[in-house]
């Protein structure tokens, strides 16, 4: 019995997981507008994060249409489909566990940041104010 409901959530992952992908790219939003300084600055300033993600995963997708509403370029690292970022997410933040946030500050302590809502605040803190 655990073989057949196995099989079928995995079945029902593969005919959403399109779905879910055509739904984000047609509602994610417009991005904030900054002048090229800002904008330059608000780059620099993501290059020091990185997002552990998986690409149909519903909370990643929200933290997605975040950064694109923020007009964020931050690194997005599949832990999913790469083994190599999944040891790093294991390694780094403790557990495997989408979205994550990967933040790098400046005096080189790296901090681990779960929960898509959690993420959303700290980026809305952070770039929030355009």
């Amino acid at each position: 019995m655990r073989i057949v409901i196995r099989y079928f959530f995995r079945g029902l992952r593969l005919v959403l997981a399109p779905v879910m992908l055509i739904s984000e790219k047609l509602s994610t939003p417009k991005s904030v507008e900054r002048s090229k300084a800002e904008q330059a600055e608000v780059d620099r300033a993501c290059d020091k994060l990185a997002l552990y993600q998986f690409r149909t995963c519903p909370f990643c997708i929200k933290v997605r249409k975040e950064m694109a509403r923020l007009g964020l370029d931050i690194e997005r690292r599949d832990a999913q489909l790469d083994p190599e970022r999944k040891q790093e997410l294991k390694e780094g933040g403790g557990r495997v566990k989408v979205p994550c946030l990967r933040i790098e500050n400046d005096d080189g302590r790296v901090e681990w940041l779960y929960e898509s809502d959690d993420i959303n605040a700290y980026l809305h803190r952070r770039f929030g104010a355009a």
